[in-house]
């Protein structure tokens, strides 16, 4: 973007852009191309999340019991964005999950499903049906952490006629094992001349402690833009009410290793958020914290004020929210997030769009506003690592998806979103919906296929970086056009009998 006078440019300004009165969602404008000379894969999409967390990629998964545990987390570090775990649950449980996520080495299973021995060829039938593997180590007690005596492979159970037989008696009992600290190339090496698919890592008294897997091997060899701490561990983040009974929970997702804490409010302009912000920040100072929901300036500024690392912008434009329309309260997001960037520029605090986002385009256009990071739901929930299982609807496979404002969701504790007194609690105002999403399949695809398209983005903006991107806005050489009703049906499919759309298992038919 070399052009230095502005009145030369075509299309608005960001400022002048939102001038006007009315809020502005994503759709609601385009930004107009710049001067390419340069590859799409020369874009750096390095970021910061917060004040001393940086990402490779600016893909966080949001803190929803349908969208972020150890999986998601521990795949999404890997290849360079950030999970933040959801609170539906326990203290422990939740701590735990953060403690998989700093305890995962590249390539062990530290978690393997197991099974005892009385458990039936029936039942190894299932694990494959849900899990997509058969490979199960055999312990005595039947649990995680017990003395390896067999393994089942697919050999042994592939012609058994009766599949409710026990599993030690026909498992394979001759084992190739491997010691507990083993290294991956080592590991590697061993199973390579034991021709073995699985190799079960053991304590000095023979208990199972990870697991390698060769198929793991070859899919997840490397991955060079994995977000690690300084001990060399994969970041996470997890999130946390604004109640005083959370403050225990924060203190052991701490000891946990957690690397940013997410203040979780629907309106996180607040009393009680601005006291557990500054309660966190004076008790454990060596841990970033985001804050929010908010969506004005003022809101941004009290916040950075006590304390917050983070800022977490959106209030209702999630695709299974209904704040705006329950509460009359909130703000379109496109708007929420270009208002909010100039505070947090100012003050030099990372800023994280939460919301809106249901396509690439809407994640470029979170950036181009100001945004540090993305924050999904809806993208991010369907895949192989999101909590649920698969089923089919109308033939269709999916999975579970709900907000956590849904009656759903608020019955499993989401209701600690909102500041209510116990005695409020026995009438909850939902303000989400539940639903399902389509099957996207493995991170591992998935995440490959939004960086391409980010960069594809960002390239078309005439911008290397996201850093260049940000400096392109402020000093006015982005530039942008609102796009009428009109103007949207013809930037879309149209004037087709029918269409299908593709892309990692997303399908999608309709006319029009």
């Amino acid at each position: 973007m070399a052009a230095k006078d502005l009145s030369e440019l075509d299309g608005l300004s960001a400022a002048e852009l939102f001038a006007g009165a009315d809020g502005l969602a994503y759709d609601d404008f385009l930004i107009l191309p710049g001067h390419i000379d340069f590859h799409h894969q020369e874009v750096d999409l390095s970021t910061r999340v917060s004040r001393n967390i940086a990402l490779k990629l600016p893909f966080v998964s949001s803190p929803m019991d349908t969208v972020t545990e150890h999986k998601m987390a521990i795949r999404l570090a890997c290849l360079g964005g950030l999970g933040v775990i959801h609170y539906n649950n326990s203290i422990e449980e939740q701590a735990e999950e953060v403690r998989k996520v700093k305890r995962f080495e590249n390539g062990f299973i530290t978690d393997p499903v197991v099974l005892g021995p009385q458990a039936t060829v029936a039942d190894v039938d299932r694990i494959k049906a849900r899990y997509g593997f058969s490979g199960i180590p055999v312990t005595e007690d039947g649990k995680p952490r017990g003395k390896v005596i067999g393994i089942l492979t697919n050999r042994d159970i592939e012609f058994e006629p009766d599949r409710h037989r026990p599993v030690h008696e026909v498992m394979t009992r001759e084992l190739v094992t491997g010691p507990a600290g083993l290294s991956l190339s080592d590991a590697n090496d061993l199973l390579r001349r034991s021709k073995k698919g699985k190799l079960p890592l053991v304590d000095d008294a023979g208990r199972l402690v990870s697991l390698v897997s060769r198929r793991d091997l070859l899919k997840n060899r490397d991955y060079p833009d994995a977000v690690k701490d300084e001990r060399k561990q994969l970041r996470v983040g997890a999130a946390v009410s604004t109640r005083d009974e959370d403050r225990e929970r924060v203190t052991a997702l701490v000891e946990g290793g957690v690397d940013l804490i997410v203040v979780d409010a629907a309106q996180g302009d607040s009393i009680y958020e601005l006291r557990v912000l500054e309660w966190i920040k004076a008790t454990h100072p060596q841990v970033d914290v985001m804050a929010g929901n908010v969506v004005t300036r003022a809101q941004c500024r009290r916040l950075i004020d006590a304390g917050a690392d983070g800022l977490r912008i959106g209030m209702g434009p999630g695709s299974i929210c209904t704040t705006q329309g329950t509460m009359a309260v909130g703000r379109a997001q496109a708007t929420a997030v270009w208002s909010c960037s100039r505070v947090a520029a100012e003050r030099g605090i990372p800023l994280l769009a939460d919301g809106g986002i249901s396509q690439i385009g809407h994640i470029g256009k979170a950036l181009a506003l100001g945004g540090s990071a993305v924050m999904m739901g809806y993208m991010f929930a369907g895949t192989e690592e999101a909590p649920g299982e698969y089923f089919y609807d109308n033939g269709v496979r999916v999975k579970r998806y709900r907000g956590m404002a849904s009656l759903e969701a608020m019955e499993a504790g989401g209701d600690k979103r909102y500041e209510t007194r116990a005695d409020d609690r026995k009438v909850k105002v939902a303000q989400g919906v539940s639903g399902s999403v389509l099957d996207k399949g493995p991170l591992d695809d998935y995440v490959p296929y939004l960086i391409q398209g980010l960069r594809q983005s960002l390239q078309d903006m005439g911008v290397r970086s996201l850093a260049a991107l940000h400096e392109a806005r402020i000093d006015g050489q982005l530039r942008f056009e609102r796009r009428s009703l009109a103007a949207q049906v013809e930037g879309g499919v149209h004037g087709l009998h029918s269409y299908q759309e593709s892309a990692l298992g997303m399908r999608r038919k309709g006319h029009r």
